[in-house]
């Protein structure tokens, strides 16, 4: 009795092997196919998805700032004061609309950071031409003629920088670029008047002085600007240009270059 047990339970094991294996040949076995049946493509492994790039994916957090603001500049130089929006500026860029708010908080921001890289370049402008010329006459010409060069380059720049209902002049970035160009300014009239002039006081006379210059190179570029230059140049001799009405203008305001 104890043997046919035995015999009984080989026969079944025998039997789970067997089909364990039929089963594994099964699963390896090519398909076939029946008479006239197309041959089924092999089915393609899909590829991993990859997360959607985000519109700010090229650029760092430092570098994006940087981008907005060349972008900004751009479109104010192309579309002026009035195209300059932060979706714009955004579209410029290739980022999303959500990146200017989050680096200068509203427009007003950007205008004011914009403005402060204009000083900071109208500021390199005017030391590097105040380095030209030996005499205080030839500097001082040098500086007006720089000032007007750089308003014609960058006339959407040299006007966001004067639109002080616009911009927040309590940003350091601001604050500071603004006064390095009025210390600069002050600086070339002390120098003409051979003494030091301090940003913090002024005399009347100095004051007057600064005003007078400031005045006149600024008159000129805005009318310049404006295009209203034309009504006086189209009543002087035939090629007389902006550029030799401007040489004109300083030497009565300050003298003649030495040796000119």
């Amino acid at each position: 009795m104890g043997m046919a047990i035995v015999k009984r339970n080989l026969y079944s094991v025998k039997i789970v092997i067997y089909k364990a294996k039929m089963a594994r040949k099964a699963d390896t076995a090519p398909l076939r196919r029946a008479p006239g049946e197309a041959a089924r493509p092999a089915r393609k492994r899909s590829a991993p998805r990859r997360a959607a790039a985000s519109p700010d994916t090229p650029y760092h957090h430092g570098a994006l700032r940087a981008a907005l603001l060349e972008a900004a500049e751009r479109v104010l130089e192309r579309d002026g004061l009035q195209g300059l929006t932060l979706r714009a500026v955004a579209r410029e860029a290739g980022v999303s609309h959500a990146a200017p708010t989050h680096h200068f908080g509203d427009l007003t921001g950007l205008l004011s950071e914009l403005a402060a890289i204009g000083f900071r370049q109208f500021n390199a402008a005017m030391v590097a031409a105040g380095a030209t010329g030996n005499s205080l006459i030839e500097k001082a010409h040098a500086r007006a003629k720089a000032y007007v060069a750089y308003a014609q380059g960058h006339p959407g720049m040299y006007s966001l920088m004067f639109r002080t209902e616009r911009l927040d002049y309590s940003r350091p970035s601001l604050h500071e670029a603004a006064e390095a160009s009025f210390a600069g300014l002050a600086g070339s009239v002390g120098a003409n008047r051979k003494e030091q002039i301090s940003g913090q006081g002024l005399s009347l006379a100095q004051a007057a002085d600064i005003a007078r210059a400031w005045s006149l190179v600024h008159g000129f570029t805005m009318l310049l600007l404006d295009g209203r230059i034309s009504d006086i140049l189209c009543r002087l001799p035939e090629g007389t240009d902006a550029a030799t009405l401007l040489d004109a203008m300083l030497k009565r305001a300050i003298g003649p270059v030495p040796g000119a």
